[in-house]
């Protein structure tokens, strides 16, 4: 089994020196990781720092903003560093007009970018699962008027829905990467292993669906390599 990571996992190293960061990444054992921001390294920088650690680039996690702001930049940077998914962390999706203008957004750039040879997607936290104070809910929205492909976060789908599996059920047509997560059901994140979300039969339900798994963890607690190892040990405890 292949792993990737979230480098938002190592926030406390990327931010200090991104470059010692990856290479510890690679160390432990990870074959590709998800960018959480370039640290104003160049394309050339990135891809030389891939080569030099054997990693793959999985995707970003870039938001829309850039996108609509700087369309051709954009798009540039992302064929330079050869990155063939483009995935959203989060978007206001709070009542149904911000929800609307979003669709129309990625309705529009999901063609385009596909045609640059760019899988257009988007990641979830909990809050799209639950109830708007207009009734309008943001993950339904999406499914089903958007084809938007999902990396679905199964830990901020058990706190808003209790269900990961069944979400990923429902979803895995659409499914490029599952962000695989621990934590409580308030909203407090652990590492693997440590927490309440029901990782074992996350795991044996992505397995079997042959869908690439992407640790991700948040706390920095007490750093986030030592997380970044405790997960990487749970997950090959399952295999």
């Amino acid at each position: 089994m292949e792993y990737g990571l979230q480098l938002y996992s190592v926030r406390d190293l990327t931010k200090e020196n991104f470059e010692d960061a990856v290479r510890k990444v690679a160390a432990l054992g990870y074959k590709f990781v998800e960018t959480a921001g370039f640290f104003d390294r160049t394309a050339e920088q990135f891809n030389a720092l891939m080569e030099e650690t054997g990693l793959r680039l999985s995707g970003t996690h870039t938001g829309l903003k850039g996108l609509l702001e700087d369309y051709e930049g954009t798009l540039a940077f992302h064929k330079a560093i050869g990155n063939k998914n483009y995935i959203i962390p989060g978007h206001p999706l709070s009542n149904q007009a911000e929800i609307d203008s979003f669709v129309n957004h990625v309705n529009e750039l999901q063609p385009k970018l596909a045609a640059e040879g760019i899988t257009l997607a988007f990641h979830n936290h909990h809050r799209e699962f639950i109830p708007n104070e207009d009734g309008s809910v943001a993950m339904e929205l999406i499914l089903y008027r958007t084809n938007l492909n999902l990396e679905v976060d199964t830990y901020w789908a058990f706190v808003g829905m209790k269900n990961p599996i069944a979400f990923l059920e429902r979803a895995k047509d659409r499914l490029i990467f599952v962000h695989m997560k621990d934590g409580s059901p308030d909203g407090h994140g652990t590492p693997l292993g440590m927490g309440d979300a029901p990782v074992a039969e996350v795991y044996r339900w992505v397995r079997d669906h042959g869908i690439p798994m992407v640790v991700e963890s948040e706390t920095c607690t007490p750093d986030g390599i030592t997380e970044a190892k405790i997960c990487i040990e749970y997950l090959k405890s399952q295999e």
